[in-house]
């Protein structure tokens, strides 16, 4: 989940300058798929790998903006089928499973003996399952928006849990489809976002897209513009390819059971209080009996990285960790 990224200077905290990319490359990872990948800050600086959310979100330049640049070499990369990544909006040969390859190729390649992974929402995700799967490559874990891909949450934000605080929107989400397939949205969304026909892709992505980017917020007070159709396309096709198949894991509490493959790694989870896509119960449960972990709540904050405590957190934790 997430396609939102903070972009602006908060107050209580300090975001870096805009900086430049001093490495930008794409690289082929195999199945047709190609990602884009850069690296800015400082060259020989403490590498941080950071994972966008969504699945399908993308990067962001403002990303950039949480790091020293000083004394981190920071990572960013599309993920699969998303951003400046290429085939755009292909599933094919797209499962959590590829993400976290990629993931490890990219450090190969770039070569990197370990890092921080830092991610949020589906970026949280996909940083644990990576930790997870690789733990002697991972420094530390810088959190936010926790999503623990379970069905609970899933049924949270899309069989009605969340439309009870926000009944308008839910109700545009609802609009497009007829009242017979509503028992299963996910489901009714997938067979119109891979109908082949493009206006009816686009069309209902749009509305994927936007009840998702209005709840991130707590300062939602009004429609946020459109996203392009091939944007909004890609995100949704992207996020409901994986919801729908369970995001590819072995079983519903997958990432919890596995936990102690990573409790040996410190971790910082940044959380909104009020976060209506990722409801601040995930995080609490990541953080019970993990000695190593710091749970931070956020008060009056929400999902989105640009929340002003989110950013204030975030830049906290950054900054603790450059030695």
């Amino acid at each position: 989940m997430d396609r939102t990224a903070g972009q602006k200077r908060t107050s209580g905290a300090f975001l870096y300058p805009p900086i430049e990319p001093f490495d930008q490359r794409m690289l082929d990872v195999g199945d047709g798929h190609r990602l884009y990948v850069e690296q800015s800050g400082h060259p020989q600086g403490r590498p941080v790998v950071v994972l966008h959310g969504g699945p399908g979100g993308g990067c962001s330049p403002a990303m950039r903006r949480y790091f020293d640049p000083a004394h981190y070499r920071v990572i960013l990369f599309d993920q699969r089928g998303c951003g400046l990544s290429r085939p755009h909006a292909s599933v094919e040969h797209n499962t959590t499973w590829h993400l976290v390859g990629d993931i490890e190729r990219i450090r190969a390649v770039l070569g990197i003996a370990s890092w921080i992974v830092f991610g949020g929402s589906w970026g949280a995700t996909l940083a644990l399952l990576y930790a997870q799967a690789h733990p002697a490559r991972v420094e530390n874990l810088v959190l936010r928006g926790v999503f623990l891909a379970t069905r609970s949450e899933l049924d949270w934000f899309y069989a009605g849990g969340a439309g009870g605080f926000y009944p308008d929107l839910w109700a545009n989400f609802l609009h497009p489809i007829p009242e017979d397939e509503r028992g299963d949205l996910i489901g009714a969304y997938h067979r119109r976002l891979f109908s082949g026909d493009y206006a009816t892709e686009a069309r209902h992505a749009r509305h994927w897209a936007h009840w998702e980017n209005a709840l991130a917020s707590v300062e939602f007070d009004g429609p946020p513009g459109e996203a392009p159709a091939d944007y909004a396309r890609a995100f949704a096709r992207l996020e409901n390819h994986y919801f729908h198949n369970g995001v590819f894991l072995e079983d519903d509490g997958q990432i919890l059971r596995e936990r102690h493959r990573i409790e040996h790694i410190p971790a910082t989870i940044v959380q909104g209080r009020l976060d209506m896509i990722c409801p601040p119960v995930s995080a609490w449960k990541l953080a019970q009996g993990w000695a190593r972990a710091q749970l931070r709540m956020v008060p009056a904050a929400g999902h989105a990285l640009s929340e002003p405590g989110i950013t204030a957190a975030l830049v906290g934790a950054m900054n603790g960790l450059r030695g």
